[in-house]
């Protein structure tokens, strides 16, 4: 269990050091990485196709990534998902470039898409999978 609550740290630090408006997509019944962004002022809210019960404070949405309402998302530097099931990638993907954010994975053992993205190593392997653009070096 140490090493599980390892890997959910390394991904909340990682997010909550390096962007300040993150919404986690998949959140299910795994709250920590959430907790520690939302304790470093940085998370909007978290998302997960099932209606769930989470911690207070956390604020939650029901979204479904495969028909995403994107105004759920706009105004976020990151998105983010913990263990997504594969055929999730290509939908998150193409969420983040819509509403311009970074796209960030964190993979079940040695899963990737394509060709893995740009690899993080924050005390565990992340992918990020889109890099936002600055709103000068947008072409829409």
């Amino acid at each position: 269990m140490d090493d599980y609550k390892h890997i959910e740290k390394c991904i909340g630090n990682y997010i909550a050091s390096h962007y300040t408006r993150a919404i986690e997509i998949g959140i299910g019944r795994n709250e920590e990485a959430a907790k520690i962004v939302s304790s470093a002022g940085a998370l909007i809210r978290c998302t997960d196709v099932k209606a769930i019960g989470i911690s207070d404070g956390l604020p939650f949405f029901k979204d479904d990534i495969f028909s995403p309402d994107n105004s759920l998302y706009t105004g976020a530097e990151v998105i983010y998902a913990i263990r997504p099931a594969p055929e999730m990638i290509s939908p998150l993907i193409e969420l983040a470039g819509r509403i311009n954010a970074d796209l960030i994975v964190y993979h079940l053992g040695f899963e990737s898409y394509e060709n893995g993205g740009e690899i993080i190593d924050c005390g565990v392997l992340l992918h990020r999978y889109h890099i936002r653009q600055k709103p000068s070096n947008r072409v829409d």
